[in-house]
């Protein structure tokens, strides 16, 4: 196997474990206060997910639209096999013994069904707008300004990806209908904040992943 076909198989995996891991963490929500003067309210599977887009733009960068496309469906198929896999064992009937009684363990996991539905919807759509953007930016400035086409495409992927997985679950009413707006507003702020903030971390890898490859490789397709 090529140094390519590593690094791109090592970025498509991560990307699959960080969607999988923030569907089935998502129903705890928390309270971070990043700012001096606010304090975002969010789900914990929402804390790392504005990495899943640094990993497409990376894929997108040195790699182009085609395997971009197929990175996402790839972590939606991992999603897909996941679902059906804990709703087989939310299922089944648990021991009379079981520390983790059936009770709890579909109030955990019993949700991850139409949360997934949602998220499939919301992150196929959000992870397309990414991958057009990125390369609009791309050919639009000729291969310069790196933090702008990274930035830039996540920034508006990001809210619609946002908008459409909590409205989604605000309709099947596993949120409440009177904190819609807000959690919108907390979750994208928050994102929109770490993506800004990691941006010297898409430099690094890119970087990184120029010296492995041995130069430069953009992709205008």
């Amino acid at each position: 196997m090529s140094n390519s076909d590593k690094v791109y198989t090592s970025i498509c995996v991560l990307f699959a474990v960080l969607i999988v891991t923030g569907n089935i963490v998502y129903q705890k929500y928390v309270s971070l206060p990043l700012l001096h003067f606010y304090t975002f309210e969010l789900s914990v599977g929402a804390i790392l997910y504005p990495l899943t887009f640094l990993l497409t733009d990376l894929i997108t960068e040195f790699y182009g639209k085609e395997k971009a496309n197929f990175c996402v469906k790839l972590g939606l198929v991992m999603n897909v096999l996941i679902a059906l896999a804990i709703s087989i064992m939310d299922y089944l009937k648990a021991t009379s013994w079981s520390k983790v009684d059936d009770i709890m363990f579909h109030n955990v996991l019993g949700s991850y069904g139409i949360a997934f539905i949602g998220s499939i919807i919301a992150c196929y759509s959000a992870q397309l707008v990414d991958i057009v953007i990125y390369l609009w930016i791309l050919k639009a400035t000729n291969g310069r300004w790196l933090w702008l086409r990274s930035v830039g495409s996540t920034a508006i992927s990001l809210f619609v990806d946002t908008t459409i997985v909590i409205c989604f679950l605000t309709y099947f009413k596993i949120l409440p209908a009177d904190r819609m707006i807000m959690l919108i507003m907390n979750s994208y702020f928050y994102k929109l904040f770490f993506t800004i903030w990691s941006t010297p971390l898409f430099y690094a890898s890119v970087s990184t992943i120029k010296r492995v490859l041995n130069g430069p490789v953009l992709n205008y397709q």
